[in-house]
């Protein structure tokens, strides 16, 4: 039996034995470290994707197999009952964001705990991957064996389980243009976004593409004396420095030429809905620890996150960064740069106007490198389809509450990907909150949201197969 760690929380007194096990089971899961973007972890990512084949296993698929590639491999699993019935594909992935910086964890990343907060009285689960993904790909698992062992499957289903969405699913493409029999579905079911809180469910109907970049600034060819050499060589990371900070203006807006030509500008209406979802601004400010927000001028809060494109440093680095002095002028200063991008915008055509923009910037004295590492585009789902109907049937189902049509800013860029080589859509029914700390450390995910998943999940079927009916 596996050994996980309880705090503060006396959740397990309420649950049933089947919750418990489950539990058990996600937990073991989650101590594996599948840090894709580490090749150092390259058998522990091999060891999660034999993890859950073996799930699949057990709860009942006819059909498993791991896939390599020549990244990391892709999960398989079904379960076909008739041809004439629809079918269903579920995605997810098993792989894990980097936890560092590790001094930030409340406990170990790898060895999760339970504990109550103020938002999860009932409990959450602290770990990496806790949510995003293996959570949420876990519950799927799970729905699927209530399904089964009720003899409640109506559809076919089939799985689809990748290791490298952490690092842009660089292999998935080809693996689909190259199985699309084997992938052929009706509509393609995702819980890797979240909703707007506990207490009012939400569905994901919108996604911003990416664009992500990493420049280099090269000065001199090796490290200076800066008392030798200050004041007469251009220092790589003060160029640096200036180069980024001629990517905004004075409001907030991007200055990259040509960065806004094709970007969807939603309607007056179209933004007085999206203003209907619950937001505090106070709350939010307080749930990350500052005192005032951020943004592109004549945009909400809420809007500059969801439907407008963005652009941000994610990491900076060069020179001497060791314990006590080094008084160095650097030879390099490196940063990786994302932007986030909306319907329209096309992600190659936004990397190449950043990279002859950035290059524009650099004064003389020192030599830039622009790096394409990854991207993909926006996407929308529509909220006339049977499947949407059927997800916003089973949110109301359990939740007793309606959920609200939402545009997520995160980006999932294999999903315009499927739509342009399977020809269905994808609906994004996720469980998370804004609050779990996901790619951060003490990502968490609520015992509520977890169960709360399984017992929504096996309703999106049942009311899929029944609109599918009435229209075929």
């Amino acid at each position: 039996m596996v050994r996980f760690v309880i705090i503060e929380s006396s959740c397990m007194k309420s649950l049933s034995i089947d919750q418990k096990r489950y539990l058990e089971e996600w937990m073991e899961f989650l101590k594996i470290p599948s840090v894709s973007a580490d090749p150092a972890f390259k058998q522990e990512v091999a060891k999660a994707a034999d993890w859950v084949k073996q799930a699949l296993d057990h709860v009942g698929c006819t059909t498993t197999e791991i896939i390599p590639t020549p990244g990391h491999p892709i999960v398989y699993g079904e379960q076909l009952i008739d041809p004439k019935l629809p079918t269903v594909l579920v995605y997810g992935h098993y792989d894990v964001q980097p936890p560092d910086p590790l001094e930030l964890w409340e406990s170990p990343p790898f060895e999760p705990v339970i504990k109550s907060t103020s938002l999860h009285p009932e409990g959450a689960v602290f770990a990496r991957g806790a949510c995003d993904d293996k959570g949420q790909v876990f519950m799927h698992i799970k729905a699927f064996e209530v399904m089964k062992k009720e003899g409640l499957i109506g559809c076919n289903i089939k799985f689809m389980i990748e290791g490298e969405e952490e690092v842009g699913s660089d292999h998935l493409e080809e693996f689909v243009k190259n199985n699309k029999s084997k992938l052929a579905c009706d509509v393609i079911l995702i819980s890797d976004t979240g909703m707007i809180s506990k207490e009012q469910p939400s569905i994901s109907t919108g996604l911003r593409g990416l664009s992500y970049m990493e420049v280099t600034v090269t000065g001199p060819n090796r490290d200076l004396h800066s008392g030798l050499y200050g004041g007469a060589v251009a220092n790589p990371i003060n160029v640096l420095c200036e180069m980024i900070a001629k990517l905004h203006d004075d409001q907030k807006r991007v200055c990259i030429p040509g960065f806004y030509d094709t970007v969807e500008e939603l309607s007056k209406t179209e933004r007085e809905e999206m203003a209907k979802a619950p937001f505090e601004i106070s709350e939010f400010k307080s749930s990350i620890g500052i005192n005032d927000v951020s943004g592109e001028a004549g945009y909400s809060n809420e809007e500059r996150r969801t439907i407008r494109p963005t652009l941000d440093v994610n990491g900076i680095w060069g020179g001497y960064i060791g314990e006590g002095a080094k008084t160095v002028i650097p030879s390099k200063a490196h940063a990786k740069i994302s932007m986030r991008l909306v319907p329209n915008q096309d992600w190659n055509e936004i990397s190449t106007l950043f990279s002859t923009y950035f290059q524009s910037l650099a004064p003389a004295g020192v030599t830039v490198e622009v790096e394409t590492h990854h991207g993909g585009y926006a996407y929308v789902t529509p909220t006339d389809n049977p499947a949407y109907k059927a997800a916003h049937q089973a949110y109301l189902d359990t939740f007793g509450v309606a959920p609200l049509p939402s545009r997520g800013g995160g980006s999932i860029p294999i999903v315009p990907m499927f739509e342009n080589e399977l020809g269905v859509k994808s609906i994004l029914m996720g469980f998370g909150l804004d609050t779990d700390a996901i790619h951060s450390p003490n990502e968490h995910f609520g015992l509520f949201n977890f169960f709360k998943g399984i017992e929504t999940i096996p309703k999106f079927y049942e009311h899929y197969l029944r609109l599918w009916k009435e229209t075929n």
